[in-house]
């Protein structure tokens, strides 16, 4: 019986298409921080990055879905998921840097890069730091990506003030408002849970961080160099155009845009298929 049984799990094992087992660990960084990811499957190394005070299993339907062949990687941030909560390090220049000693501890060669939001201006801040040698492509899931960062202060100063006195209710109405797709209560109800795991103040010190980025144009210029014709995928809803824009004016034909209609903010959530093809169909066009 026991044999008849390992011959059955050997069998599903080596089918095409089965969700490759996942796996959770961590490493310390230069600075002492514990920082958590998500690992699954084999080959060619992808690393997704959530936003801001998101968790890194909000990825789970890329991790399901590229893990059958492609070693997939998720972060939670630091402060972020079941990473530590360090009261210092909320530049977008030191998380980069996370993910740089990420790279380097788990030997990736090559890896691309996938950051949604304010992992956008993080993957931008690699690329100025430490270059694009050792990458194979990026991928921007609607970031706001301006040369007038700063402007985002007014809109979001009022979200901002509400974080501080109910961190809750804030938490609740952003969740929710990153999609236009109905999803189930109870996995609304998980996102909100993780968002509200990140301190306070270290909320409103992140997203202050990344408004005062003031250029991101020496991280583009690097980008800009990177051997491939279309090394950098933009995936965006409308509501990001004026980032598109800014993209195709400082990478020209090094960029790949690709606009997600009638979905939110949590594009790859709201509609996985689309966005699982498209990323699918980028990954093949980079070389090996």
């Amino acid at each position: 019986m026991r044999t008849r049984l390992a011959v059955i799990l050997l069998c599903i094992a080596s089918v095409p298409g089965i969700i490759a087992q996942t796996t959770s660990a961590s490493f310390k960084t230069s600075d002492g921080i514990k920082i958590h990811y998500i690992e699954a499957g084999t080959g060619r190394p992808i690393v997704f990055i959530p936003g801001w005070t998101m968790p890194a299993w909000i990825w789970q339907k890329q991790i399901d879905e590229f893990s059958k062949k492609y070693h997939v990687i998720a972060v939670d941030p630091r402060s972020q998921g079941e990473s530590d909560k360090p009261t210092y390090g909320h530049l977008p220049e030191i998380r980069a840097r996370d993910y740089k000693e990420l790279v380097d501890q788990l030997g990736l060669k090559h890896p691309v890069l996938i950051g949604w939001s304010m992992g956008c201006g993080e993957l931008i801040k690699y690329a100025e730091q430490f270059g694009t040698d050792n990458i194979r492509g990026i991928v921007l899931v609607d970031g706001y990506i301006t040369d007038k960062p700063s402007d985002l202060f007014a809109p979001i100063s009022g979200a901002m003030n509400q974080l501080q006195q109910d961190r809750q209710k804030q938490a609740d109405g952003f969740v929710r408002s990153m999609f236009k797709k109905p999803q189930p209560e109870d996995y609304l109800k998980r996102i909100i849970d993780a968002s509200t795991q990140v301190p306070a103040d270290t909320a409103v010190l992140l997203i202050y961080n990344m408004i005062a980025v003031r250029d991101f144009s020496p991280g583009l210029a690097r980008l800009a160099a990177m051997k491939s014709d279309h090394p950098v995928l933009f995936m965006y809803q409308p509501e990001s155009q004026p980032s598109a824009d800014y993209l195709q004016s400082k990478l020209g034909d090094k960029l790949r845009l690709e606009k997600f209609e009638g979905d939110g903010h949590a594009l790859f959530v709201d509609d996985p298929e689309k966005f699982n093809h498209v990323l699918e169909d980028f990954l093949k066009t980079l070389p090996h």
